[in-house]
């Protein structure tokens, strides 16, 4: 079975209550110079964790992921010839 997960981009004021992330999903990803938190959660969950995090005060912005709506399969696209062989290559 296999669950739907969605990225939240959590901004931070201190990263001194980062670790508290963790409780409301997973912690994906800490960036110490740019102070934000990549957490990962159900997708069901998505609405109602993004306002109960922006309540928090410490919490200076709160931006979701938009991956899981997003078309993966592109049209037109083909492979380059080159790249191909250079591929088959080895180098």
């Amino acid at each position: 079975m296999f669950v739907q997960r969605q990225g939240i981009i959590v901004w931070l004021y201190s990263l001194k209550h980062a670790k508290m992330l963790r409780r409301f999903g997973n912690v994906h990803y800490v960036s110490k110079r740019l102070k934000y938190v990549v957490l990962y959660c159900n997708l069901e969950e998505t609405e109602m964790l993004l306002e109960k995090l922006q309540s928090f005060p410490f919490v200076k912005k709160v931006e979701p992921s938009y991956k899981p709506f997003l078309k993966m399969e592109f049209e037109n696209s083909k492979p380059d010839k080159a790249k191909e062989y250079d591929y088959k290559m080895g180098i």
